[in-house]
């Protein structure tokens, strides 16, 4: 089983916007599971043991990010 997170920040401004990404992204790049089997601008696909680091990563920012967790058992890249 494989879990896909897709997110996005949500803000009232742009200065807003800037400040939150910055502190999102310092943030993520801190975390212990920088080995992701896939990774864009906005989607994560993770296995299973770092969903609960994620979870937690992801309810920081819960007033700023508009953030789904999908969970799949098959992922085939087209």
């Amino acid at each position: 089983m494989w879990i896909i997170y897709i997110y996005d920040i949500k803000t009232k401004n742009k200065k807003e916007f800037n400040r939150v990404k910055r502190m999102f992204y310092y943030t993520f790049n801190k975390l212990p599971t920088q080995k992701f089997f896939f990774r864009t601008k906005s989607v994560l696909l993770v296995p299973p043991e770092y969903e609960q680091i994620l979870d937690n990563f992801f309810n920081k920012f819960k007033p700023y990010l508009e953030v789904y967790k999908v969970r799949t058992k098959l992922v085939e890249e087209l």
